[in-house]
């Protein structure tokens, strides 16, 4: 079982940089690929950013060479630094840990981007 907790959310200028960061609780952190992903009102969640296990990262087109996803498998935490954040980033972000057909969700942090 692990329980993931997001932070880092919040109101900002487009233009600006945000760091949200994932905490997660339980074992064997370091087995699980880590994502994040993002839900917009009225849009599907889509996948944002995710780093496989070894590290491997993969990136959505539309944030490409603006957000970077890291972990820290000693502290159980997963990062997504973003910058030069646009009005179209606005959504609710959530953490996922994944492994084979095993998922867990965090509970989301919203961000939100002013043009």
């Amino acid at each position: 079982q692990v329980q993931l907790v997001e932070s880092g959310g919040g109101f900002v200028q487009a233009g600006g940089s945000l760091r949200l960061s994932c905490a997660a609780s339980g074992n064997f952190f370091a087995v699980y690929v880590m994502g994040w992903y993002r839900q917009a009102p009225g849009k599907q969640r889509e996948l944002v950013a995710s780093i496989t296990t070894g590290t491997t990262t993969t990136y959505a087109d539309s944030v490409k060479g603006r957000f970077t996803i890291s972990r820290d498998n000693a502290k159980r935490m997963v990062y997504l630094q973003m910058n030069s954040l646009k009005p179209e980033d606005t959504a609710v972000y959530y953490c996922k840990a994944e492994r084979g057909y095993t998922a867990y969700w965090g509970q989301g942090t919203q961000v939100t981007v002013s043009s």
